[in-house]
């Protein structure tokens, strides 16, 4: 299972960032054409961020749908079908989004340290 090590690395990253400070939300951008299992990232970030200080942060996952462009009739087209095929017929296309796996937001706890009254 990938996703767990994707995962891993996602909190691995936020964590080295950030240090301790403590994180309430992570947002991350899945695309469709990536081969991640959404479901399966959601169910490994609760087991990974245990113990750390992203511990009971809320995960938001958006999930951008696929776009390609055909090498043959140069035509664009949105697909989230991992088997690329252009309207045209041709399996000879280029993807130009769906394929990401962003952390686009994180939001921590405010530092009591950092308010001024």
């Amino acid at each position: 299972m990938h996703e767990l090590s994707l995962t891993q690395g996602v909190v691995e990253a936020i964590t080295a960032r950030l240090g301790s400070r403590r994180v309430v939300m992570v947002r991350l951008e899945i695309g469709k054409l990536s081969g991640v299992v959404v479901d399966s990232v959601r169910f490994c970030f609760d087991l990974v961020v245990a113990g750390t200080s992203v511990a009971g942060a809320r995960l938001e996952i958006v999930e951008p749908g696929g776009r390609a462009r055909c090498r043959d009739c140069a035509v664009e087209f949105a697909t989230d079908d991992p088997i690329l095929l252009c309207p045209c017929g041709s399996s000879d296309v280029e993807v130009l989004v769906g394929t990401e796996l962003l952390i686009k937001a994180v939001e921590v706890e405010p530092d009591v340290r950092d308010v001024r009254v």
